[in-house]
């Protein structure tokens, strides 16, 4: 894979240190399956257009402008040159503002990383400082950016001899979590079904290793495209899983002698039980 251009140059500054920076995306899509849409019946390649809705007519680039609805069907017009003149010190500053636990920030708020690394040999020095000051105490910094005319709140930690940038979502863009499991209510579990369940888990234990991440839809569209250029039958669909569970603890049971793990008997508990009570 081809290293990913720069697509951000500016500042790092923490306190009174400033030195030169770049930002390169660290995930791309370049290497992933990319499918056209194309006439049926030409089998050339459509492209989407901006169309206006009264007349259904598409509107060239030169004539569009945004707008911001001020109420039904009345817009407020706002000219690029508006937005060009919103400068702010985040457009080309990455100002580490406070530091926090990575531990501390939720999962959730992610979105999206980017590559920090110096722009230039004079800034080496200053970015390894900062970077090892923050290694060495552990934390993450808190900083804004503005990419894509877009101020953003971004966490900034070391990643070997650079920095991992990562966008975080604002919170009006979250949904809180008691929106979704607020219907959940508490249930009481049977204590031998938990335990088989531990058992499966303790088994599965292994370490986190992104290289074993395997695509299979994108492997069977590969599939389907390699059987289609070679004119025979694309490959049947994969069974759909059944989708209730009859008997939760003789399915558990089952997945113990898959995974080859003797099923916990009953003397074992009873022996537990005693030597809790001890």
């Amino acid at each position: 894979m081809v290293a990913p251009r720069a697509m951000w140059k500016g500042f790092l500054k923490l306190g009174s240190v400033t030195c030169a920076i770049k930002l390169a995306g660290a995930t791309s899509e370049a290497e992933r399956v990319h499918l056209r849409i194309l006439n049926r019946k030409t089998r050339e390649p459509v492209k989407a257009a901006y169309m206006d809705e009264s007349t259904g007519k598409p509107v060239e680039r030169e004539d569009q402008i945004k707008g911001y609805e001020v109420q039904k069907n009345e817009y407020l017009l706002i000219e690029p040159e508006e937005i060009a003149r919103l400068k702010i010190e985040s457009e080309h500053t990455l100002e580490i503002e406070s530091f926090v636990e990575k531990a501390q920030v939720d999962p959730v708020y992610l979105e999206k990383p980017y590559y920090v690394y110096p722009a230039d040999k004079p800034s080496t020095d200053a970015f390894a400082v900062i970077r090892e000051a923050m290694r060495r105490t552990k934390k993450a910094g808190l900083a804004s950016i503005v990419l894509s005319q877009r101020e953003r709140h971004v966490l900034v930690e070391p990643e070997g001899n650079g920095m991992l940038m990562t966008i975080l979502h604002s919170p009006r863009e979250i949904v809180p979590a008691q929106k979704v499991f607020g219907d959940l209510k508490d249930r009481k579990i049977d204590p031998d079904m938990t335990e088989i369940a531990t058992m499966i888990i303790d088994k599965k234990v292994t370490r986190f290793d992104p290289s074993k991440f395997e695509d299979q839809y994108e492997n069977a569209l590969l599939e389907l495209i390699k059987a289609k250029r070679e004119g025979k039958q694309p490959p049947k669909a994969a069974p759909r899983p059944k989708e209730n569970v009859v008997n939760l603890a003789d399915v558990l049971k089952k997945s113990l002698e898959k995974e080859g793990i003797a099923s916990p008997s009953s003397g074992n508990k009873q022996g537990a039980k005693r030597k809790k009570s001890a």
